[in-house]
Order: C-alpha cells, then structure tokens, then sequence
C-alpha cells in the first residue's frame, strides 16, 4: 500500500479565535475545541491507522487524545511554526509596521525562516512516506500546510494558497499521478 497521511488540525483555542499566531505557547483547547475533537474521532474512529504522530504541543496531543488516539508517537516535527517575535500578534498587528509581510516568503523575526519550516515539513512527510500504510498526525494550520507543499514538492511559497480551519482533516496520498493532495480541510 502507498502512503497515505491523514493530516488533522487541531480544534479551538483562545488565541485561534482571535487570530494569534501561535507558535510555542501552549494554549489548551476551548470547550469547543473538545468537542471539534470529539467528533474528529467520530470520523477518525473508523479507520486503521499504521502511525499515529502528534505534535507535542497541548492543543495537538489533546485533539488526539480526544479524538481516540491516546498514545500517539510525539515529535518536534509537528510543532507550529516558531512566529519569533510575532508570537501572540495576529497578522493585521504585523501589517502596520510590515504591510507586505508574508509568513512563507518572510519568515518571522527571531523565528523559523521559509526554508527552516519546509525542511521541517519535508522531513515530515519523509518519515511519513516511510509508513506501508495509513498515517495520521495532529499538527498546527501553518505547519499543516508547509506539510501539504512539501509532500507535493511545491515552493514553499506556495503554501499561502492553502487555508486551514481548526479541527480540519485532510489527506495526502501517492498515487499513479505522483504525491498529491486529494482533500483539504474538510470538516
């Protein structure tokens, strides 16, 4: 069997509900974030997976925890996006002293560059595409889609053209057309 890589967000925060980026504080889930994640498990029950991976993150581990996968394999990979300085600023605040700023093509301040977070993403889907099987990892909306690019082999600039909501699945597969994203952010 071809890899294939169930990518879930992870349900509601504070700090998503207001548009903050949030790289390495580790907020935990709204109420409503435990029941997103509920009901990916609803979804996400009835299907065998080979790998589990999550972030190590609160808000990661607890969508999986939620979802019905209690002891997923934890690793740095799947970490947010280090924002740097624009940590807890949302991205209108970051507009008024850099109007043309753009995580992707930018980076942050004191934080990843474009192409630290697409090495990371890359080595991701490598350890992902090892797996004879399904995998599923519970990650964050930014690094989620420097995933999608990487697996696709796309510029990561690319990436800006993905949105991602809270408590989302998509899925990666290889196929006869090559790597490709067969869905995206479905509820």
């Amino acid at each position: 069997m071809s890899p294939e890589v169930y990518l879930v967000r992870h349900g509601e925060t504070e700090w998503s509900l207001s548009g903050r980026h949030t790289g390495s504080t580790d907020l935990p889930l709204t109420a409503h974030g435990e029941h997103e994640a509920a009901h990916l498990g609803d979804r996400l029950g009835k299907i065998h997976f080979d790998a589990v991976y999550s972030s190590p993150l609160q808000r990661a581990r607890r969508t999986a925890e939620i979802a019905g996968f209690s002891k997923p394999q934890l690793t740095t990979l799947l970490r947010e996006v280090d924002y740097g300085d624009y940590e807890g600023k949302t991205t209108k605040e970051i507009h008024e002293s850099r109007p043309d700023w753009e995580l992707y093509k930018d980076g942050s301040p004191g934080g990843e560059t474009p192409e630290q977070i697409y090495n990371r993403a890359l080595d991701f889907a490598a350890l992902a595409a090892t797996v004879d099987g399904r995998v599923l990892a519970f990650s964050h909306g930014h690094f989620l889609r420097a995933v999608a690019i990487a697996w696709m082999k796309l510029d990561i600039a690319a990436a800006v053209a993905l949105y991602l909501d809270v408590a989302t699945l998509s899925i990666l597969r290889d196929d006869d057309h090559g790597r490709v994203l067969a869905v995206w952010n479905a509820p």
